[in-house]
């Protein structure tokens, strides 16, 4: 993409109304803009990492073995009032009115909805287990909507429903789930420590949140330190396993973490004082296992081996995916602007022209970006004719991890300069190495 050619609405100061870092970035950097009190339309820039966040949602999904499906916004409330949760849910949820005043809701969650879809088609233990899930906006009339996208009332969100014959069946989806999102975690470059949780409105026994250490975080942890060290790798997981995911699960939970709901004072005093931790943290996602809490409100049941009918087994599992982008800025900035990890960058690369008009500038910045399209990468070219020091603030600013400099004084000897947003630093290289380099370094973040 020419920066030309781009809808970038950069702001030089900070909004009044941006409180956290991360919506003082997504503003200044053009990402977002309010459109009513914790709504707001996702700009190019902010879109573009939005979809690289939901790319590597879905492939560790469906690597899990879980199948997409879209439900609707706007919900009946029927389904709601047989579940019970319709007025018990509270004023969180929009309740709405068509013109045939039907009692409607904008859907907040779809534990209701899915289980009407699985019981309506899925008759037999054999069609078990499923889990199906979606990538879809929901609404949560937030009393005080803040922080920009962190606490919104409209938000993207990852929700999945597992429907499993035994309780063992749904816990094993409970703990590949657990693993899937360590993974899809890891991938985004986010250090997401697993907590045990409270079930809130949900429901259910087994419950745990995946929260990001901030200063900005909503919730108040405590955990023993051990934890952080703990990473999923490049480890290859069956996850059909059983025992492989109650091994990571053990793993990853082992160490004493909890959200303020669950903690446990006496079990955190045994733990070495050199490492207890309290600090706060973002949400940005929770894994629930429920048993047959709304497969019995709803007669979601299948025909056993025996012939009899028995409840499924159900759990949900959500990724906050709009917060998810609020939550990777607070854990990756600096005085200059956002530094995107490799794997969720709006663009692979930026290219800087220090001399636009310049011929042989002008002609080593095309041959760059050609080469970075045809490696398969998606480079922002700016191509502006603007002030080197416009050029390079625009770049610190929106946090691509790496950018090339192009001038005529490195032509001459036949280089250019490749820096690292996150560290700084600078090689001069061949513009053909420069374009093997960024190639190799994306190789290890598909």
């Amino acid at each position: 993409m020419r920066l030309s050619r781009y809808f970038l609405p950069v702001l030089k100061e900070t909004p009044a109304e941006a409180q956290i870092v991360s919506h003082r970035l997504m503003l200044r950097a053009g990402m977002i803009k309010q459109a009513s009190a914790g709504i707001y339309s996702w700009l190019p820039l902010g879109y573009r990492v939005l979809n690289r966040i939901q790319e590597i949602i879905h492939q560790e999904q469906e690597r899990a073995g879980h199948i997409p499906l879209l439900m609707p916004t706007i919900q009946g409330a029927d389904l709601w009032r047989e579940s019970g949760r319709y007025d018990a849910y509270g004023e969180e949820m929009l309740r709405i009115k068509d013109r045939q005043g039907r009692d409607m809701l904008f859907s907040p969650t779809a534990e209701e909805l899915i289980t009407d879809i699985f019981r309506s088609y899925v008759r037999s233990y054999k069609d078990v287990p499923l889990t199906l899930y979606q990538i879809q906006w929901k609404f949560r009339d937030e009393i005080r909507p803040r922080f920009g996208v962190m606490r919104g009332r409209e938000f993207l969100m990852k929700d999945g429903y597992n429907f499993d014959l035994t309780k063992e069946d749904a816990l094993h989806a409970y703990n590949r789930h657990l693993v899937s999102y360590l993974r899809t975690y890891e991938r985004m470059g986010l250090k997401a420590i697993p907590m045990r949780a409270d079930g809130g409105p949900i429901g259910g026994d087994y419950t745990h949140e995946f929260l990001v250490l901030a200063e900005t975080g909503e919730s108040e942890v405590f955990y023993d330190s051990a934890v952080t060290d703990l990473t999923f790798g490049d480890r290859v997981i069956n996850y059909d396993s059983v025992e492989e995911c109650q091994g990571v699960l053990e793993e990853f939970t082992s160490r004493y973490a909890r959200t303020d709901e669950t903690h446990d004072e006496a079990v955190f005093d045994g733990i070495p004082e050199e490492r207890r931790r309290v600090a706060r943290g973002i949400e940005v996602g929770q894994i629930f296992y429920f048993g047959t809490k709304y497969s019995d409100a709803l007669g979601a049941t299948v025909q056993d081996a025996e012939g009899n009918k028995v409840p499924v087994h159900m759990g949900s599992h959500g990724i906050g995916v709009s917060r998810l982008l609020g939550a990777l800025i607070e854990a990756n900035h600096d005085d200059k602007g956002i530094i995107w990890p490799e794997g969720v960058t709006p663009f692979h690369c930026g290219i800087v022209n220090l001399k636009q008009g310049d011929a042989a500038a002008d002609a080593a910045c095309e041959n760059l970006y050609d080469q970075l399209k045809t490696a398969g990468l998606e480079p922002l070219y700016d191509d502006r004719d603007e002030r080197a020091g416009a050029k390079f603030a625009t770049m610190d600013l929106i946090g691509l991890p790496w950018r090339i400099t192009v001038g005529p004084r490195g032509l001459k000897n036949g280089v250019v300069e490749l820096t690292s947003r996150r560290t700084g630093e600078s090689v001069e290289l061949a513009p053909e190495a420069a374009v093997q380099q960024i190639t190799e370094i994306y190789r290890k973040h598909p």
